[in-house]
This record gives structure tokens, sequence and C-alpha cells, in this order.
């Protein structure tokens, strides 16, 4: 589990990308998928650095003649925050991004072992 509050995307992107291909484990090899699942919480409270908020351009095609769409960072972020992160990632599948810091995989919660 990773908390973006705070944290500069890009960096936190590499981060995410190496725990997910399993790099940071000690019998790390290409060719094989030793990666961890992520989960990624307050992916709404992400920071970029400098002027991207503005500048950064999210673009895709929608198949029509002149359907080209751009998206700034700052409005991506603050209707789909969880697209910014998974974006910066290449949309890897072990990853899982919620905006707020709750989330349902009751396996990373310590805390619902208590209760129950």
């Amino acid at each position: 589990v990773i908390d973006a509050k705070g944290k500069v995307l890009g960096r936190m992107a590499t981060e995410i990308a190496d725990i997910l291909r399993g790099k940071n484990k000690p019998y790390f090899t290409p060719h094989t998928d030793a990666g961890d699942y992520v989960i990624v919480i307050n992916a709404s409270q992400v920071v970029l650095t400098g002027n991207k908020m503005e500048d950064k351009e999210y673009a895709h095609y929608t198949g029509w003649i002149g359907g080209r769409k751009v998206t700034s960072a700052k409005e991506l972020l603050e209707k789909h925050p969880d697209r910014v992160i998974t974006l910066a990632v290449k949309g890897m599948r072990k990853l899982r991004v919620y905006p707020g810091s709750q989330h349902p995989h009751i396996g990373q919660k310590p805390d619902a072992d208590k209760e129950a």
C-alpha cells in the first residue's frame, strides 16, 4: 500500500513500477513475473512539480475526424485522479489506484482482523 499524499508523481511512478516488476527483490529476473500487487491511496493529493499542472497534456483520439481530445493535468486530476497515476505507470495490471484513503482490499487492512 502506497500513500500518494504529498509525493511527486514521477518519482512515485518509478517506485511503483519497480515493485510491480519485482525489481525490489533479490531474486529478480527480467523474464519472470516476480512482482507484487500495489494499492495506491490518496491519489487526488499527488504533487506535480513546476508548471506541469497547467502545461502537461493528456491526449486521446476518438476515432472520428477531428476527434483529438486534449485534457490538462489539472482537469484530469480533478475529474479522475486515479488515471493520472495509472497513465504515469503505463497501466500495469497489478496496480489499483483509489482517490481517497478507503480501499476494499481486506488483506491490506490489519485493523479489520482485530474487529472481526
